[in-house]
């Protein structure tokens, strides 16, 4: 786990635990939702669960930061801090779609060390730490290396979270994949560290949607930055290019060279 202790590790696990029955006591049995200012939209699910982990790290480590995506931070100056997004795909969790999942990820001195990603209509979880090795429901998982770009798979979560600009400067990189598909929100990064896909493009995001696969790829054997291949951490920008291979995603970054541009 290169240097993260095992009760982080568990307690990690043991949050994921705590969040599936909430999600799936709510899941397609409800359709009432709020809108956010931003509006997207939130239900009780989201913040029944966020509430919860808050209260289980409050009660655990009580230094440790909290960056949630329903309440906000706190604390968030510490070594240690919890990154939340109780649903990831509220969208999918609202419809009905099995395709939603919690994050829960854990940024040490700035750098995302922990990540988990559970799909609990799935019955499915990842967790990466460390150097990794990453797992699927306790299995090693790990990226695969495509022959070239034109070999890769590209996943992104919807066409319309990327800007009229985002999609010129995309154009490059769309061009020479060999298939790109669309859906699945925090799936995505699932199937990167399976290997199923290579990469993964994402815009308008914020950092509880990124961190937990963040750490997960990189324990996979992948990598994932922001467009202009800078690391990622609280705060950081609303632009990802996440891949399984490190060759193909410095081609990517090198196609992306407008998007410096972009991040004001």
């Amino acid at each position: 786990m290169s240097g993260i202790p095992e009760r982080l590790v568990a307690f990690a696990d043991s949050l994921a635990d705590a969040s599936r029955p909430l999600a799936l006591r709510h899941w397609r049995r409800t359709r009432d939702f709020d809108r956010k200012a931003d509006e997207s939209p939130v239900t009780v699910a989201d913040r029944a669960i966020e509430k919860t982990l808050r209260d289980l790290i409050e009660h655990h480590y009580p230094d440790h930061g909290i960056a949630g995506e329903e309440f906000g931070g706190l604390r968030t100056d510490a070594r240690h801090v919890w990154s939340i997004d109780p649903i990831d795909g509220t969208r999918a969790f609202v419809s009905g779609s099995p395709l939603f999942g919690t994050l829960i990820a854990l940024v040490r001195d700035g750098v995302p060390i922990l990540g988990i990603i559970d799909i609990p209509a799935l019955d499915e979880r990842w967790r990466g730490a460390g150097d990794g090795p990453a797992t699927l429901n306790g299995t090693p998982v790990g990226t695969r290396r495509p022959r070239s770009l034109g070999d890769a798979i590209l996943g992104s979560t919807s066409p319309l979270m990327f800007t009229d600009t985002d999609t010129a400067t995309l154009a490059p990189v769309r061009e020479r994949v060999g298939m790109q598909i669309f859906g699945g929100d925090c799936y995505l990064y699932g199937l990167l560290a399976l290997g199923t896909i290579d990469l993964v493009i994402e815009a308008g995001l914020s950092d509880y949607d990124y961190l937990a696969g963040a750490a997960l790829i990189h324990a996979a054997g992948g990598i994932m930055t922001d467009w202009q291949g800078r690391p990622l951490g609280i705060g950081t920008s609303d632009r990802v290019v996440a891949a399984g291979d490190p060759a193909v995603h410095a081609e990517v970054i090198s196609l992306l060279g407008g998007a410096a541009a972009h991040d004001g």
